[in-house]
């Protein structure tokens, strides 16, 4: 079992309408191609990035045995309201090849109960008990994986290799003292895009899962392999990596908040990417404001990172 997923920089990907507002897997391959093509080491599917509450169990699964019979390395996403679709999920994944599982807590029912979500996630494990697994730690999961549920798991489960963090900088330092410190075998992933420094940098983090990175794949991955750098020391990257990621600031906020999925497919719609130019609720759309907004500040970004990379001397 490897764990070689888990590192470098990750796209969580979305998923692509086609006119009836019906998942187009062809335009989901094609763009999975493309990103790996460009450097990304893998991609996610299906995370909250990728609509999952509003795809069948069919749709998700057959998204992630199209990416990866096409090559694509893939972590699925395992969110789900109950317990047995997520196993149906993580037991598919191991079937198809998958490479990773980001494993999303119980949610909804007894979603605050530790006794519960020690089942959910041990039901998960032991279901692709060969597949390499990150916890998914977020906020909007309503729940918090702290070092004893974690290690209680991975004594039972060592397909268990890593965390996921979402909640912030603040929880991805309490991972990084309490998680990842502990054991120099597990690994931790950045999980929000506006932490991205600050997780490799203070918090030995081996890898990025990105949602910005879906529109601005090699920027996102300039500033991972400057952070890379910044962590072991180098000055000038340390310079360069904070730069980057303030300019990128306002566009990664976006991966915090709940328009993000309408954010991001914007984003690829001005890239040329017309196929993400639908949603799967007629109602899911960004205001006039919003994209007035967004628009906006992507261009701002562009203009500077042409002029600023130019500048530099070396990545």
């Amino acid at each position: 079992m490897s764990d070689n997923i888990f590192t470098g920089c990750i796209p969580a990907l979305m998923t692509p309408c086609n006119s009836d507002r019906q998942p187009d897997f062809d335009a989901l391959v094609a763009k999975g191609l493309e990103l790996i093509d460009i450097g990304m080491s893998g991609v996610v599917y299906c995370g909250s990035m990728g609509d999952w509450p509003l795809l069948t169990e069919a749709q998700r699964q057959e998204g992630v045995a199209r990416l990866v019979e096409a090559g694509v390395p893939t972590i699925v996403g395992t969110g789900a309201v109950n317990s047995k679709e997520a196993v149906s999920h993580a037991a598919h994944a191991a079937k198809v090849g998958a490479h990773g599982l980001m494993v999303i807590p119980r949610v909804l029912s007894r979603g605050s109960s530790i006794s519960a979500q020690k089942a959910h996630f041990a039901a998960i494990l032991e279901a692709a008990p060969e597949t390499p697994a990150v916890i998914y730690n977020s906020p909007y999961y309503g729940f918090a994986t702290r070092a004893d549920l974690f290690f209680e798991l991975r004594k039972e489960h060592p397909n268990l290799i890593g965390f996921k963090e979402f909640g912030g900088a603040d929880d991805l330092r309490y991972a990084a003292e309490n998680i990842t410190s502990q054991d120099e075998d597990v690994t931790l992933m950045v999980g929000v895009d506006t932490t991205v420094y600050h997780g490799f940098v203070n918090c030995g983090a081996t890898g990025a899962i990105t949602g910005i990175g879906n529109a601005l794949p090699r920027e996102v991955l300039h500033l991972v392999a400057l952070s890379k750098k910044a962590a072991k020391g180098d000055v000038k990257a340390r310079r360069q990596a904070k730069e980057l990621e303030e300019a990128l600031g306002v566009l990664s906020s976006f991966d915090e908040g709940a328009d993000l999925v309408l954010y991001y497919k914007h984003l690829m719609v001005l890239n040329g990417d017309s196929e993400y130019g639908l949603h799967f609720n007629e109602t899911d759309v960004l205001s006039d404001t919003q994209r007035n907004y967004v628009e906006a500040q992507y261009d701002l970004f562009r203009t500077w990172y042409a002029q600023w990379s130019a500048s530099l001397d070396t990545v």
